[in-house]
């Protein structure tokens, strides 16, 4: 007689009467479930291009903080200088702490810590040229507000960095952003930016 219920076994993790070919993980506990994070991701980490994509991922939308990150950028010296200072904070795509997604958290989001600057310049920890302070003082300036004298800043560059401080207010200022308006006030086709950044090799 064939048996109306598939035959019973007493499984050996849950001490319960289970039908055969049913599996049931064995419980974990809290620790299991837990992830942790024995290091913390850090700027000086990151392969250059990795951290510039993570910069501009946490500033799109804000003009001011794209240009101020471009100009870091196209300027060549702060990046670096800036996260081996741990001036710059990353962060996780996922949370790492959080269920396993199968897949190694990435790092998504960096954020230069701007008010940290000039205590960093005082003390030494960061260093540049006359005119590489000028820029980043600049740069701070468009992401965060920091006051400075423009007139006396813009004095003090070269024709290249200036080029790089003019497409970085253009910039701010939405110009690449613009379109073409008609006497109407009907708008028109997108317009070039004031200033192009320079191309870089």
């Amino acid at each position: 007689m064939r048996c109306a219920h598939p035959p019973h076994r007493v499984s050996t993790t849950t001490g319960t009467d289970q039908p055969w070919g049913h599996w049931t993980p064995p419980p974990t506990s809290r620790k299991d479930q837990r992830t942790v994070v024995l290091f913390q991701p850090r700027a000086r980490d990151l392969d250059p291009d990795e951290l510039q994509i993570a910069l501009l991922r946490a500033a799109v939308g804000d003009y001011g903080t794209e240009a101020a990150i471009l100009l870091l950028t196209n300027a060549g010296h702060w990046l670096p200088e800036l996260a081996a200072a741990d001036l710059i904070t990353v962060d996780y795509d996922d949370d790492p702490t959080g269920p396993p997604t199968g897949q190694a958290a990435g790092i998504g989001w960096a954020a230069i810590t701007w008010t940290d600057l000039d205590p960093a310049i005082r003390d030494g920890r960061i260093v540049g040229s006359a005119g590489q302070l000028r820029l980043l003082r600049a740069a701070a300036s468009l992401a965060e507000g920091l006051p400075v004298a423009l007139g006396d800043l813009a004095a003090g560059l070269d024709r290249d960095n200036l080029r790089l401080l003019l497409a970085a207010i253009a910039h701010a200022g939405g110009s690449h952003e613009h379109r073409a308006t008609s006497p109407d006030g009907h708008l028109g086709e997108p317009l070039p930016p004031l200033l192009t950044w320079p191309a870089r090799d």
